[in-house]
């Protein structure tokens, strides 16, 4: 079966002669995910694993399933700001690599409503982590913010 995926842009069409007229917009987010792997409230557990991962060193096919706190302050009791709630699998078998499709999802202040979606590669071990914005919902209509 196959389906269209993309939807062309049509140049007459009147919102796309509008959007030069649009303003450029920075929003800087700022905030702490913390992702908790052991304990009695794991926010992250693996739901999944290839007959070699035990004997890989880089548990190459596991897949872990994610509903990590997002929180003002590196300090977990700090105030919650919403959650990261997706799924990571390791894809590298030379390094550490997981493959991250996650939500952040924000459940207070200016940001309540809205989400990110981030969808590629994150390199754990080496720092820093960067990982490409997918998506933006966005739902912005209060003045107040966090952080």
């Amino acid at each position: 079966m196959a389906m269209p995926l993309v939807h062309s842009i049509v140049e007459d069409d009147e919102w796309f002669q509008n959007l030069h007229y649009a303003k450029h917009m920075v929003t800087r987010l700022h905030f702490y995910l913390h992702d908790t792997l052991s304990g009695k409230n794991p926010s992250s557990v693996q739901v999944a694993q290839a007959s070699t991962t035990k004997k890989s060193p880089t548990i190459f096919g596991a897949v872990f399933i994610v509903d990590d706190p997002l929180t003002e302050t590196p300090e977990p009791t700090s105030r919650p700001v919403g959650r990261a709630q997706g799924l990571e699998g390791s894809a590298g078998q030379q390094e550490l690599g997981l493959l991250v499709d996650m939500n952040f999802v924000f459940t207070t202040g200016m940001f309540n409503g809205s989400s990110l979606t981030i969808l590629g590669r994150n390199t754990a071990l080496r720092p820093p982590s960067e990982m490409p914005i997918f998506a933006i919902t966005w739902i912005c209509d209060r003045k107040d913010t966090f952080s």
